[in-house]
């Protein structure tokens, strides 16, 4: 008669494929996340990673901060000192999307402004990438040196 097997427990470490299983991030994700310091991962005798199970919820605020268009070092930047096995507490999460607010608050400025610009490149009617005002090679208020919208894009790093 066979034994049935041991239930999982909560503490159970989880292997690098059952997180990306239960959390639909890939392998290779959550090693480019580990070199981050986004999350942590203990090593086996056999040097195979394993998490533990908060590494769940951590996923989870780091796959909503990306769907709002955070970059991972916003992200990083958000976790601020918590513990990269742990998953944020309620107090935690409060503090987080206070950090994120003003950034998120930036990038719907941003989103306006090309939203409103778009408007004006169905009529133009230049549909040219080398005539085009978000684009405009001859931008006078980058003052030749380098193109692009200044205006949509203030402070965006210039092209070489």
């Amino acid at each position: 008669m066979s034994r049935p097997a041991d239930p999982i427990r909560r503490t159970d470490p989880m292997a690098i494929g059952d997180v990306a299983a239960r959390s639909g991030v890939a392998v290779s994700a959550l090693r480019h996340y580990e070199s981050l310091g986004l999350i942590a991962a203990e090593r086996t005798p056999g040097g195979h990673r394993t998490f533990h199970r908060a590494v769940l919820r951590r996923l989870a605020v780091i796959r909503a901060g990306q769907r709002v268009g955070l970059s991972l070092e916003e992200i990083r930047a958000s976790f601020g000192g918590l513990d990269p096995h742990d998953a944020p507490t309620r107090t935690q999460w409060r503090t987080i999307s206070k950090r994120w607010a003003p950034l998120l608050d930036a990038r719907i400025l941003e989103l306006q402004k090309v939203r409103d610009s778009l408007e004006y490149c169905v009529g133009c009617g230049c549909l040219s990438m080398r005539q085009c005002a978000l684009y405009n090679p001859q931008d006078t208020l980058g003052g030749g040196s380098a193109p692009g919208a200044r205006r949509l894009f203030p402070g965006a790093p210039e092209e070489e």
